[in-house]
Formats: C-alpha cells, structure tokens, sequence
C-alpha cells in the first residue's frame, strides 16, 4: 500500500482522483507557516500550494482560482473547520476532494502551542470530528462500521488501551511531573474534576449547540455535586496566556479549587471520579480510565451510550463499546506519522515515540525561531526590538494566535498575508529573509 496516498472514500461526493507521484495538486487552506514543513513531508506525493491567510475576494479570484482550475486534478486541505464560502463554491462547482485537516487524539510529546509537528492527523472528507452539526467521517465510521465482527480489531483495541493506560500518555504530554496528591491534597470525598477549555476554539463554536462557558460547567458542577470536591482545570494554553481566557475562573472560585499549575492529563484524572467537559479530549480519555463522563455539549465520544450527555443527539442512537469507541477514534480513523522520516507508522508505534520523546532530557524547552543571518534574530536582530510596538498592533487587529505567529517568524507571518499592503509592510519592516 502506498501510505503516502490519501484513500479514496466509498462515498462518491469526495473521492480522491490519485495519479502518480506529484500529479496531485493541493491547496491547503489556514495552514500556518510552521505546519507547512511538516505537511510536504508527510504527504510527498503531493505539491503544496499555501493559500494565503485572510484570502482576500479580489486575490481569490485574481490569483488563486486561475490557479485551481488550471491544476488539473487537485484538491483542497482545510486546516479548522471555516474557510472561504467562495473557496467552498469553487470545490463543490468542479467537484474538487476537501480534506478537513486536524491534530490526531494523540499528538506530541508537547502542547501544540508550542510549534512541534503533530504525529498524527485526522482528515475526514465531510467535516472536522468535532462539528456535531453534521456527520463526519468519524461519526458514520461510528454508526455503520461492524466492530464486533473483527475480534482483530478488538482485541487490538483492548491492547491499545491497556498500553495507552500503562504509559500515561495522553494527546498533549509533559508538564511538571506533580502528583495528583500534591496539587489536589488528601482524598477525603467525592472528586469531580471540571476541564476547561479554550472557550473560542472551533471544538466549543462547532461542538456545543447551547452556549456553555467554563464558568457554567463549573457551576453545573457545583449544583450537581453539592457534597464533592469540585476541581477546576483551565485549559494549558489558557494558563500559559497563549490563549485568551474568555471566563474569569475568580468568578467561581467559591464553588471549586482552580487547579492553575500544569498537571499532565494521566495524573489530573488519576484519583478523579467524575469528569464535567464540555467538548474536550479529557473525556474520552476519562472514559478509558472507567470514570463517569457529562458532557455539556457534543463531542464525537458522546451520543453512544457511554457518556452522560444533557445535549440530544438524533444521529447517534447506536450504543457502542468502549473497545469500539477507542478503535474507530484511535486506530481507524487518524493517520499516524513518524517523527523522523514523516512516513506514516501505527499507533503503537507513536506511543512508543512519544515515550521517548518524554525520556529526553530537552523535550521541554521551548522552542526558538530559527536564526537566520538575514533575518529578524540573526546578524540584523536589532529588528527584534519591533517586536514589543508591532505585537499590540497585531493583536488589536487579529487574535493571541495571531501574535503567536507573528512572535514565532515576523517575516513568514508577513509574507502569508493576503492584503499586499500589509505585505508591503512587512517587507520594510523586515526586508531581509
């Protein structure tokens, strides 16, 4: 098999015209520039062609669907879940495959903030996983997929737990290595922990019908669990200030412990007996470990008779077995990459590098952007001072993501946006590189 090529679905509406080796066209959408190294490595038969971000009308059609149509057989990656109503006119008018592109359920030895490539990635062909407002690939894989047929497949799941369990691995890993002990105390009662969330991210926009904030999971909480002990993590990226904090967590503080230190997932949920989530990960890796799970909104583990759900899901009456669940979303459904030479590998074999990606002793340092001479941080740094009077500008007119980018390569942000004016900016802020 040729594990470079994305397979074709069953499903006529998006399948993959594959020819040989470099014959496809892609054009990856929101893909920001740190990602892109990782993306022609792991898909070499593909040509990558890197939308700008923030396409504007005039660029689209001036440019990039000149482009397109002349690609001959092509298609598109879609980083996230919103793109362009013309871009989306355009697949659907000539019948160009869409691929959804996210991290996998398992992805780095590190946070994803802080710019290490994913080791595996979920492309579904309808929507991203986590919008529950229609099927994804991942859902009807859920719906249709005959798991008790394939004791292979069973008893692969069964071990793929038990691995998972033993290893302590989760999605995002490393952190200070606290015990649960140490940051929640003795154990006296009932422990209920409240996992927050980034409260704009697409998984709460796409997968949460009801508005729901941290604050309000917390209070659920509270309301539902008067005698317990209530545990409140904000999400890391919120602690870390590289994601914005849309609740204040003082604001409830009377009714839980804010958890603000980092704690890797596998510990957190270590003596946890009840997990609240709105959408996250934690709960299907809550269900893993046997806890009680209440999901306030839809993610794609809830609906199939193993969560307690207070959203209705008209789509998802199959009930499902934990074994199932964990083979449809952690072996079936994502790609897994090897994080030396990108060709794509096994689950098993992605715990085992995250394993010893955790054993090196500077898995945690953070990452620097790369010197260049030329460039902001090289021989001509003193541009690095711009830093402090451009971020807030940026910032104003974007997001933290935004100047996250902008802070990681001042001169790729610029060159990836849209508005020529802004490009020019950039290039006389920073005209080398």
């Amino acid at each position: 098999m040729n594990t470079n090529t994305v397979e074709a679905k069953s499903e006529s509406h998006n399948t993959v015209r594959v020819g040989t080796a470099g014959q496809i066209s892609t054009f990856a959408v929101h893909v920001t520039e740190w990602k892109r190294v990782f993306l022609k490595r792991s898909f070499p038969d593909r040509r990558f062609h890197f939308l700008p971000k923030n396409l504007s009308t005039k660029d689209l059609e001036r440019t990039w669907k000149p482009r397109i149509l002349a690609a001959g057989p092509c298609e598109f990656f879609v980083w996230g879940a919103a793109w362009s109503p013309a871009l989306a006119a355009i697949a659907t008018k000539q019948d160009i495959p869409v691929w959804f592109v996210e991290d996998g359920f398992l992805r780095s030895a590190r946070p994803s903030a802080s710019r290490t490539s994913p080791l595996s990635l979920a492309l579904d062909s309808r929507t991203p996983y986590f919008d529950c407002r229609q099927p994804s690939d991942l859902e009807v894989l859920f719906s249709t997929n005959d798991f008790k047929a394939d004791a292979a497949l069973m008893e692969r799941a069964r071990a793929g737990i038990a691995l998972l369990l033993d290893s302590g691995i989760s999605k995002y890993n490393g952190g200070p290595q606290r015990t649960a002990e140490e940051m929640y105390g003795a154990k006296t009662r009932k422990r209920i922990l409240v996992v927050g969330q980034v409260e704009d991210d697409a998984s709460i926009q796409y997968g949460c019908p009801s508005p729901m904030t941290n604050n309000d999971l917390v209070r659920l909480a509270a309301a539902e669990q008067p005698e317990a002990q209530i545990l409140y993590k904000p999400h890391p990226d919120v602690l870390s200030r590289v994601r914005p904090a849309r609740s204040d967590p003082a604001k409830v503080a009377h009714l839980c412990e804010v958890i603000t230190e980092s704690l890797p997932l596998a510990e957190a949920l270590r003596t946890v007996d009840h997990v609240y989530t709105i959408t996250s990960l934690a709960g299907i890796e809550a269900l893993l470990r046997g806890i009680r799970v209440t999901t306030a909104g839809s993610p794609f583990y809830s609906g199939w008779g193993l969560t307690d759900d207070r959203q209705p899901h008209p789509r998802r009456g199959r009930r499902l077995s934990l074994e199932a669940l964990f083979a449809g979303a952690y072996l079936l459904y994502p790609r897994y990459f090897d994080p030396v030479t990108g060709e794509q590998t096994s689950f098993e074999a992605t715990v085992a590098a995250i394993k010893r990606q955790l054993e090196e002793p500077d898995v945690r340092r953070l990452s620097r952007p790369t010197w260049r001479p030329w460039g902001p941080y090289g021989v001509l740094g003193w541009r690095h001072l711009l830093t402090a009077i451009v971020a807030p500008a940026i910032r104003r007119a974007g997001n933290d993501r935004d100047v996250e980018d902008f802070r990681a390569d001042p001169i790729g942000f610029f060159r990836g946006l849209s508005d020529r004016r802004l490009r020019l900016v950039g290039r006389i802020l920073y005209p080398f590189g």
